[in-house]
């Protein structure tokens, strides 16, 4: 126990130079030094070019991108008032999240209400195994935006439209997972609840579930990750609300620091997703 703590420290220590060390190398090339040292190679006009679009190369920053402490200072306005809302073009950055993270939920449900049931389905018959696997051959690697304008075209709803995206995207590995998890089940676990003569229904419950939940909560920590990677390119298609049309409204009013946090968000928010599932999944792994 205390070796693991002391390789957490250890790793936390590291995690924290590196960090220290990329905010470094970000704030030393958008200061005003090397600003000024690009300067000595632009021409007088390219010169006053920049001033007059107030990106002047004596200033702060270097070709206008913003540096660690500017990105500091729009992150603590945004999440000073995440909740704001003056119209459909500028709402917090929490409500924009939270619509995100409302049709990934709704989406990533219906898929696991469909994926699981017909996973254990899938494990639990080599005749349905075989039946089903050309579809999902052949329906797995389409990208989930390429249903997009298909989507748009018969539901009619950019937001119904962007939780069937969310759907598409996440069933196939909460599928796949679960009918593998299904399907490599211990056989003397089988055989120890034939001879009991369990009933099929229990016998799922609680002698199937419990040994493939591991590998079921792996296949849904994936579509999870999956999932929140699509939504923001769907919302950049679709608009209206979400992280991914704050990130596409932001970069055509050419706001680089807001694009930027918003980046940052995004990771920061699958982030604790993929905290979340893996706290999950150890809790139903059984250890020896």
């Amino acid at each position: 126990m205390k070796t693991l703590v002391n390789l957490n420290l250890r790793a936390a220590i590291v995690s924290l130079l590196m960090l220290l060390g990329v905010v470094g190398v970000w704030h030393l090339a958008t200061t005003g030094g090397v600003a000024a040292t690009a300067s000595a190679h632009l021409t007088p006009e390219e010169l006053e070019y920049l001033e007059m679009m107030g990106q002047s190369p004596g200033a702060s920053r270097s070709g206008g991108f913003p540096g660690p402490l500017e990105v500091a200072r729009t992150s603590w306005g945004h999440l000073s008032d995440p909740f704001y809302d003056k119209g459909p073009n500028d709402k917090g950055i929490g409500i924009q999240l939270a619509h995100s993270l409302a049709r990934v939920g709704v989406g990533f449900l219906l898929a696991m209400l469909v994926a699981l049931p017909l996973g254990f389905l899938i494990g639990m018959s080599p005749l349905m195994q075989k039946a089903f696997n050309p579809f999902v051959q052949l329906l797995k690697p389409i990208s989930p935006l390429a249903w997009m304008p298909l989507a748009l075209y018969t539901l009619k709803d950019s937001n119904v439209s962007g939780v069937f995206v969310i759907f598409i995207c996440s069933i196939w590995p909460m599928l796949i997972n679960t009918a593998f998890g299904v399907a490599s089940v211990r056989r003397d676990w089988l055989n120890v609840a034939a001879t009991l003569e369990v009933h099929p229904l229990r016998k799922a419950f609680r002698v199937i579930l419990p040994a493939a939940a591991p590998t079921i909560l792996t296949g849904m920590r994936i579509s999870m990750g999956i999932a929140w990677l699509v939504i923001v390119a769907a919302e950049m298609l679709v608009g209206g609300t979400g992280i991914g049309y704050f990130v596409w409204n932001e970069w055509n009013n050419l706001s680089i620091t807001n694009v930027i946090f918003a980046i940052l968000m995004i990771g920061v928010v699958g982030m604790l997703l993929d905290l979340m599932f893996g706290q999950l999944q150890k809790a139903v792994t059984y250890v020896e």
